[in-house]
Parts: structure tokens; C-alpha cells; sequence
């Protein structure tokens, strides 16, 4: 290679990374691949006719606590309180429908 292609090879490649994470923040989604915890703020309550299905992440490396993300009918997903009484209810009502299918 030519000493001049090196520089920007090495130039376009920093260009492509800078816009992949640009256009990641632009975009807001929840990555399950993040080493941090993704529900910062969670909503108190939530119609369980509202759901269309749930994602339970247990605590580990990159994060202390259990997180419950809901996604919900209009596609938007949301963090709710594991330790909630709302999303107890919520738990049960899906198991016994799981259970009586």
C-alpha cells in the first residue's frame, strides 16, 4: 500500500465508526448487547391489555438489578419495577394464561 493510502483508509474507518454510533444514539432503542443497564427509569403502572410481550433480564456483569421491559401493542417499549404489585398481577395473569392454553 502507497504511504498516503494508510492515512486515509485509516481516516474513512474512524468516519464509519463515528457515524454507526451517532446514528445509535439518533435512534433511542433499547440494545440488549449494552454493558450498562438499560431502564434507568421505570413506569409505575401499565394496562396488561396494553402488553404484547415482556423481557425479563436478570441482574449479572452489566447490571445489579432485575429489569422487565414491556414491550407494548403500539411497538414503543417501556421499563417497569420488578418489585412492583402492578407488574406481580400482570405476571400471574400471563402464567395462568400460559398454563390454561
Amino acid at each position: 500500500m502507497a504511504p498516503v493510502t494508510r492515512p486515509l483508509l485509516r481516516a474513512a474507518l474512524l468516519l464509519l465508526l463515528l457515524l454507526l454510533a451517532t446514528s445509535h444514539q439518533a435512534t433511542g432503542s433499547i440494545v440488549a448487547t449494552e454493558l450498562r443497564c438499560q431502564c434507568l427509569k421505570t413506569l409505575p403502572r401499565i394496562d396488561f391489555e396494553d402488553i404484547q410481550s415482556l423481557k425479563v433480564t436478570p441482574p449479572g456483569p452489566h447490571c445489579t438489578q432485575t429489569e422487565v421491559i414491556a414491550t407494548l401493542k403500539d411497538g414503543q417499549e417501556v421499563c417497569l419495577d420488578p418489585e412492583g404489585p402492578r407488574l406481580q398481577k400482570i405476571i400471574q395473569k400471563i402464567l395462568k394464561k400460559a398454563k390454561s392454553s
